[in-house]
């Protein structure tokens, strides 16, 4: 791979009780792990979510509750999966928009502190979605010829967006091949909280999303605070939520520059 590692980069994806990652559990977790020296690293886990999966999660990824109703509870894994990640970068596919806001929701649920303060993560999807606007199967295809069986198993899903990630720095030879390279490609510049429900608009904090799409912060803090209580209530991202409650305190997130 033409990948340059300064630090240990981990692929993850999981499988979960549904779409909503503020609500939501995780029923099947894999990491792999690249190390700087080549080393490769996996664990993948089946986890008791501890609530109903539902007949749609269940159909895409062939889990139901019969299958995880004796393994161990996510709380029993928080810390090893913690151990394993910390000090690491993350890339996966989707991840910006789903599956770190899910495992972040997981890791505060059970009182374990997870900071992406210095994380840089490559989304593969969002390459893949900014040259060629396809799903992870299709991604498999285009990059490396291959077929996807047993799509929707983390571990396979997992070897899947490391191979396509392998295409993708062959294909594309100005991604760069370090980490902070692709992960600058990955990051959508009008983003200032992990899923984009916040956004930029002249240096200052905006609302991304709904009926106050473009309404500044500070200024719905201000006049509208009834939203902005219906937000932090409501099954937002907990990185959202906690952009909010620091705006509400006077601290506000500054813009990096490029």
């Amino acid at each position: 791979m033409k990948l340059n590692l300064e630090r240990p980069l981990v692929f993850f994806d999981l499988e979960t009780t549904g779409l909503n990652p503020k609500t939501d559990r995780i029923i099947e977790i894999c990491v792999i792990k690249l190390h700087p020296d080549g080393r490769k690293e996996v664990k993948t886990r089946r986890i008791n979510p501890t609530i109903p999966i539902s007949a749609e999660s269940s159909e895409i990824t062939g889990i139901t509750d019969e299958d995880v109703k004796d393994c161990p509870t996510f709380k029993q894994f928080a810390k090893g999966i913690h151990d394993f990640i910390l000090d690491c970068d993350i890339s996966g596919y989707n991840v910006l928009r789903f599956d770190i806001p899910l495992l972040l929701e997981e890791f505060k649920r059970v009182g374990v502190d997870y900071s992406m303060k210095d994380v840089q993560v490559v989304d593969v999807q969002r390459i893949y979605h900014k040259m060629e606007p396809r799903t992870l199967e299709a991604a498999l295809k285009f990059y490396c010829n291959e077929e996807l069986s047993g799509a929707h198993a983390a571990e396979n899903d997992v070897e899947a967006t490391i191979k396509v990630l392998e295409g993708q720095l062959e294909k594309y030879s100005d991604l760069g091949t370090t980490v902070t390279d692709i992960a600058k490609f990955c990051k959508d510049d009008r983003w200032v909280d992990i899923a984009g429900r916040l956004h930029w608009k002249g240096g200052e904090v905006a609302i991304g999303f709904g009926r106050k799409q473009g309404s500044l912060l500070k200024h719905m803090i201000r006049e509208d605070r009834s939203y902005i209580d219906w937000i932090l209530r409501g099954e937002f991202p907990e990185d959202t939520k906690e952009i909010i409650r620091n705006a509400i305190n006077g601290q506000y997130p500054v813009k990096e520059e490029n």
